[in-house]
C-alpha cells in the first residue's frame, strides 16, 4: 500500500506521487495516510520549502476508491483517514504546488482549493460528482469553490458535477498555468524552484496573510463531514453507490 505514494526529496522539493495507475490513482484510506504523514513530517523541516503533488503522466486521480471507502466507513461516519488528510492540508504551511496531467475527480478537484499553485496540462479535467453520489461537497470546498470562482460556477461544478477543463479552470482562478499533455509535472518542478528561491519567512508570512484563516475552513470541514456522513445512509446516497457498483 504504501507504495502507491512515493514520497522523495529533491533539494528542498517534497515530490509526493501518486502511483496506483492501475486504478486511475484511487485513492484509499493507507494512500490517504501516506499523504497526511508526507505533509505532516515537512511542517518542522526547515530543508523542506515546497511540495508537489502529481499523479504522473495520464492522470492525476480518480478520486475515492469507492470498495475501500465503503469498508473503512463501515459503523462510522465517514472514513477518518481522508479528514485527517484535510487537516492536513488546511494546517499545511509550506507552499504546495499541484501538477494535473488527466482527471481529477472528487477530492482531486477538492486539493486544487488548497494548493498554492496548479499546473494543469490540457489534457486535464476536473469533476466533483459528489451530489451524483447522493452525497454534498467535502475538503472545505464549499467555502473556497465560491471564493475562488464565484457561486455561479462552484454551483455547476460542486452541485450540478459538469466537468472543466484546463482552460476553463485557468479562467475560473484555480489553474495558473495550462501546458501540453505530459508537460505537467516538469512546469510544476520549475514553479517549485521558483517558490524556493524567495525568501522563507516573507513567503510563509504572505501566505498566510493571503489565505482565509485555518480555524474557518476547519470548522466548515467538520460541518461539511457531519453533513457527509448523514447523507451516507440516506436513500439516494444508498441507492448511487448500488448503482455505482452494479455497473462493475
Amino acid at each position: 500500500m504504501p507504495d502507491h505514494i512515493v514520497v522523495t526529496d529533491e533539494e528542498s522539493i517534497r515530490i509526493i506521487k501518486l502511483r496506483r495507475p492501475e486504478k486511475k490513482n484511487a485513492l484509499t484510506q493507507g494512500m490517504y495516510d501516506a499523504m497526511r504523514h508526507a505533509i505532516d513530517t515537512a511542517q518542522n523541516n526547515p530543508d523542506i520549502r515546497c511540495m508537489v503533488f502529481t499523479g504522473g503522466a495520464g492522470v492525476f486521480t480518480a478520486g475515492n476508491d469507492l470498495e475501500d471507502f465503503q469498508k473503512a466507513g463501515a459503523g462510522q461516519p465517514r472514513p477518518i483517514s481522508a479528514v485527517k488528510f484535510m487537516y492536513s492540508l488546511v494546517q499545511n504551511t509550506k507552499p504546495i504546488v499541484a501538477a494535473v496531467d488527466g482527471i481529477a475527480i472528487g477530492i482531486g478537484t477538492t486539493m486544487m482549493f488548497h494548493c498554492d499553485y496548479v499546473v494543469a496540462s490540457t489534457a486535464a479535467s476536473f469533476s466533483t460528482p459528489f451530489i451524483h453520489l447522493g452525497l454534498v461537497p467535502e475538503g472545505a470546498s464549499s467555502l473556497l469553490a465560491p471564493m475562488t470562482m464565484g457561486y455561479q460556477r462552484a454551483f455547476s461544478m460542486l452541485l450540478m458535477g459538469r466537468p472543466v477543463s484546463a482552460e476553463d479552470a485557468e479562467r475560473a482562478g484555480f489553474v495558473n498555468d495550462v501546458v501540453a499533455p505530459g508537460h505537467a509535472e516538469v512546469e510544476a518542478l520549475k514553479v517549485a524552484r521558483d517558490i524556493c528561491a524567495l525568501p522563507a519567512e516573507a513567503l510563509a508570512t504572505s501566505r498566510k496573510l493571503l489565505r482565509p484563516p485555518s480555524e474557518e475552513l476547519l470548522r466548515r470541514i467538520d460541518q461539511e463531514s457531519h453533513l457527509f456522513g448523514e447523507r451516507l445512509s440516506s436513500p439516494e446516497a444508498v441507492a448511487a453507490f448500488a448503482a455505482f457498483f452494479a455497473r462493475k
